[in-house]
């Protein structure tokens, strides 16, 4: 599929700060791409280069086959950007705001727009000023969703919305990406990644360091395996399996984790003791994304964070 972002060599400093260091990305198009990593991986940085709110210090950058620092006046009028904490207009209201934002960039679908009104249960009549964090979001995502774009960058899009409406905003999207619209998620929330995205990006100290599906990536942490058995097992028995841990063992029951590429070498073991009884899961977005970072307390503290760009640290 062709690419909607394109990202090569991407560098980015501030001052002594290091933010990018030689980022690649590749979003293809009609995809939902979960952007992964925690404060100070480059995330913010890296859409501001995309949205041409900043300008790289090196490498390339492609959005929809133009250049963001070059083009970026034709290139507003064919994406949409909702950031985690929007801030209004007071004396406008929200219908007043989402008019505004649909006719830069070249109009609203007003079937769609009336239809997010009802579904985020959002009053447009109301002022800037009396909307509460969530109804902000609301805004901004409805006037996002609604416009004829072909790109959507979500940054922290769900940022201050209760469960029921963050439903809302997978459906949505998911109807966007049939549609044909390519969507770059970056999230904390890896739950709402793990259920909506096709493929995700980990970034890491301003690199991407993982890219793919989440089946492709499974290979980063361990399947957990629950048994219980006909006959006993022994510690001795189970130590003859490599890459085994946290492994409680209580005669005919065992539950550890295994490296994927000695789970056929433990289930053959678990077969000469009779299994009665075995569940087997894949490790989850958060396993992937914590074995990524296991062992690097700089990045997790958020010690490179891009001084200009202050991200939320909520994972749930």
């Amino acid at each position: 599929m062709t690419a909607a972002i394109q990202v090569t060599d991407l560098h980015k400093r501030f001052g002594t700060t290091v933010a990018l260091d030689g980022l690649d990305l590749e979003v293809a198009t009609g995809e939902i791409h979960g952007f992964l990593g925690p404060n100070g991986a480059g995330k913010s940085t890296t859409i501001r280069i995309l949205l041409g709110l900043l300008r790289s210090d090196g490498g390339s950058a492609s959005l929809l086959g133009e250049n963001p620092w070059q083009d970026v006046e034709t290139l507003h009028r064919r994406l949409a950007y909702v950031p985690g904490d929007v801030a209004l207009w007071p004396n406008l209201t929200g219908g007043q705001v989402i008019d505004l934002l649909g006719n830069l960039r070249g109009g609203l679908n007003e079937r769609r727009r009336a239809e997010l009104l009802e579904r985020f249960d959002l009053d447009p009549t109301k002022k800037g000023r009396s909307y509460s964090k969530g109804n902000r979001q609301k805004v901004a995502l409805v006037a996002a969703l609604a416009s004829d774009v072909e790109l959507l960058l979500l940054d922290e899009p769900t940022a201050g919305l209760d469960p029921l409406m963050e439903a809302v905003f997978k459906d949505t999207a998911r109807e966007r990406r049939d549609e044909g619209v390519t969507i770059l998620l970056s999230s904390h929330i890896l739950s709402e990644v793990e259920s909506l995205c096709d493929r995700v990006s980990i970034i890491r100290d301003g690199r991407n360091v993982e890219s793919g599906s989440l089946t492709q990536l499974r290979h980063l942490a361990r399947t957990t395996v629950d048994a219980t058995l006909a006959q006993p097992l022994t510690a001795e028995e189970l130590a003859t399996v490599p890459g085994l841990g946290d492994v409680v063992l209580t005669d005919h029951h065992v539950v550890c984790t295994v490296e994927s590429t000695h789970l056929g070498q433990l289930l053959e073991l678990l077969g000469r003791h009779g299994i009665r009884s075995l569940t087997s899961a894949p490790p989850t977005l958060e396993q992937l994304f914590m074995a990524q970072y296991r062992g690097a307390p700089s990045s997790l503290g958020g010690s490179e964070a891009d001084p200009s760009a202050p991200e939320a640290a909520t994972t749930r």
